[in-house]
C-alpha cells in the first residue's frame, strides 16, 4: 500500500509542476479530472471513488453537451437570419413588374404573410388591384352593387363613429381594417384605407360585416318557400364555410334566423330595391308563352315580397301551336308555376300587361314585378332547387 501511495504523491507532484505557465483553456481543467489514468490510480487506491467517477463524468458531459447545443443553436440562428435576409434581399432586388407577378399568384392567406416582412411588400401586398382577383373569385357571385353600396354606408358609420370617438383611447380597437406587425417597425403601421379591397374582404371573411343577398329555398327548403328567393342578411362563418341569414320580419313578427346556409343557395341581389317595394316591370310587353320569369309575391300586405319561379304559359283559347300562336299579342298574361300539380290554385295567374302592378288578395297572395330571365345561368340556378315531389 506505500508503494502505491508514493507513486500516487509522485503522480501528483508531476503533474502540477510540470504544466505550462501559460493559462490553459477553461475546458482543460474539465478534461484533466477525466483523464484515464488519474483515475485507474485513484481507483486502486481509494476504490470507494469509483461513484464519485461516475457523477463527475455525467455532471461535465452534460455541462459541454449544453454548451455544444448553444453553440450549435448560435449558428444555426445566425445562418437562419442570413439567410432570411438573403431571401428578403434577392426578393426585393426583383423589377416591380416581376415582383408583382409573383405576388398575383399567392393566396389571400400568404399575401398576408408577405405583407409583414416590410413596410414596402406590405404597401404592395395591401394594394387593391392584387385583392381584385380574389375578392371577385370568392365573393363575386354574391356580392353584387346593393352590397357594395352597403359596404361603403358601413364604412362611413364607422367613420364617422371613430372620428367622434378619436379622444377616449380606444380608436385602434375599432378600425376595421387588417392589422400587421413588421419586423423593421416595432410600432403597429397606421391603419390604411377602409374603403380598400383587402379591408372589404377583411371584414367579409371574419364575419363582421353582414351584406344583404339572397337566399333560395328559405329555411331550409321548407315547403311553403320551395322554388322561391327572399333578400336576408349574411354573415360568414369560415369554420363551417355556411352562412347565418337574418330576414326581414314579417309585419309584428321577429326577425327569422337560418344557419348552416351553403354556397348554392345565395345569390346577389339582383334590383336594387326594399323587399317591401314593387319593382317596376320593363319586360310586360315582350313576355311571351314558354319565357322563363320570376315574380314578386307576398302573403299579405305585412309580408316582404320573395322572388318566385315561373314561365309564360298559353291561353285557354289557344292551342299552343307555336306557329299560330297570337297569345304576345293579347294583354292578358298568363303564369304557370309548375312546380305545383294540375288543379292547384297556384298553378295559374293571369296579370294585366299594359297596367299591371301589383294584383292579387289576402287569400291568394299578391303578386308584384316581374323579370324576364335571359341568361342560362339564371334559369338553371333556379332549376336546381327543383322539388322532387309536384307540390299541392
Amino acid at each position: 500500500m506505500l508503494i502505491y501511495f508514493v507513486t500516487f504523491l509522485s503522480f501528483i507532484l508531476f503533474y502540477k509542476y510540470s504544466l505550462p505557465i501559460k493559462q490553459l483553456p477553461p475546458w482543460a481543467d474539465e478534461m484533466r479530472l477525466l483523464s484515464f489514468h488519474f483515475w485507474e490510480d485513484l481507483l486502486i487506491l481509494f476504490p470507494s471513488a469509483k461513484s464519485l467517477k461516475s457523477a463527475l463524468s455525467v455532471h461535465f458531459s452534460s455541462k459541454m453537451a449544453s454548451k455544444a447545443k448553444r453553440k450549435c443553436y448560435s449558428k444555426l440562428n445566425t445562418n437562419t437570419m442570413e439567410k432570411t435576409a438573403t431571401t428578403e434581399s434577392r426578393l426585393l432586388d426583383l423589377p416591380d413588374l416581376a415582383l408583382e407577378t409573383i405576388l398575383e399568384k399567392l393566396e389571400p392567406v400568404d399575401l398576408c404573410k408577405t405583407a409583414c416582412v416590410s413596410t414596402y411588400l406590405r404597401d404592395i401586398c395591401l394594394s387593391d388591384h392584387l385583392w381584385k382577383r380574389h375578392m371577385k373569385q370568392k365573393w363575386g357571385r354574391i356580392v353584387g352593387l346593393v352590397a357594395q353600396m352597403e359596404w361603403l354606408l358601413h364604412v362611413a358609420s364607422q367613420k364617422d363613429f371613430l372620428d367622434g370617438a378619436e379622444g377616449r383611447g380606444f380608436l385602434s380597437k375599432l378600425w376595421p381594417v387588417v392589422m400587421f406587425k413588421f419586423n423593421d417597425e416595432r410600432k403597429p403601421s397606421q391603419p390604411s384605407d377602409t374603403c380598400s379591397i383587402v379591408s372589404c374582404y377583411r371584414a367579409l371573411e371574419t364575419g363582421r360585416f353582414w351584406f344583404p343577398a339572397q337566399v333560395f329555398n328559405r329555411e331550409n327548403g321548407h315547403v311553403g318557400f320551395v322554388m322561391s328567393c327572399y333578400d336576408a342578411e349574411l354573415s360568414y362563418d369560415s369554420h363551417t364555410d355556411t352562412f347565418e341569414a337574418r330576414y326581414p320580419p314579417h309585419g309584428p313578427r321577429a326577425v327569422a334566423t337560418e344557419s348552416g346556409v351553403t354556397w348554392d343557395r345565395l345569390r346577389e341581389v339582383p334590383v336594387d330595391n326594399s323587399p317591401h317595394d314593387l319593382h317596376v316591370s320593363k319586360c310586360l310587353i315582350d313576355l311571351r308563352p314558354k319565357d322563363h320569369i320570376e315574380i314578386q309575391w307576398r302573403r299579405n300586405k305585412q309580408f316582404p315580397y320573395g322572388w318566385w319561379y315561373g314561365v309564360i304559359g298559353h291561353l285557354e283559347s289557344c292551342d299552343a301551336n307555336d306557329t299560330y300562336c297570337r297569345c304576345h299579342e293579347r294583354d292578358t298574361v298568363v303564369l304557370e308555376f309548375k312546380q305545383y300539380a294540375p288543379g292547384s290554385r297556384w298553378r295559374h295567374m293571369t296579370i294585366n300587361r299594359k297596367d299591371h302592378c301589383e294584383e292579387g288578395n289576402e287569400t291568394d297572395g299578391f303578386y308584384g314585378g316581374i323579370k324576364k330571365l335571359c341568361n342560362k345561368d339564371e334559369i338553371s340556378m333556379w332549376q336546381r332547387f327543383w322539388p322532387t315531389d309536384t307540390l299541392e
